[in-house]
């Protein structure tokens, strides 16, 4: 199985490795994307940063790929999911200041996406 992951921020890949805790195993391939405007270096260290703690949660998976993109979350996301047998993102933003309703990427993938979409809740 082909996962491909979006995410923005630690808490997002710890709550979708946790959903992929029991479904990727050695013979999966998981591509895991933050997506960060340009020149915000702020944005990209945590994308940076939620790559990390997704390769090393996933460290029991056979090949995982960590890529940050530029650019709109939604439109990078369904680019890279050609392949992807299941896209997996956050409910909304892991930033702790954001609304807890459906975010945006989240919505537009629900709506357009040729995949299958799994919305993952963030804690609190």
């Amino acid at each position: 199985m082909d996962y491909l992951i979006g995410t923005d921020s630690v808490h997002t890949t710890a709550a979708i490795c946790d959903y992929l805790d029991d479904r990727a195993t050695a013979d999966d391939t998981v591509t895991v994307i933050a997506v960060a405007p340009s020149g915000e270096s702020m944005v990209r260290r945590d994308c940076e940063e939620a790559l990390n703690v997704a390769a090393v949660r996933l460290a029991t998976v056979g090949d995982v790929e960590t890529e940050v993109r530029a650019g709109t979350p939604a439109d990078e996301l369904r680019t890279a999911a050609a392949d992807a047998d299941e896209i997996v993102i956050g409910a909304h933003s892991g930033d702790p200041d954001a609304t807890r309703t459906l975010g945006s990427t989240a919505r537009t993938l629900l709506e357009s996406s040729t995949r299958p979409v799994v919305v993952v809740p963030i804690p609190e």
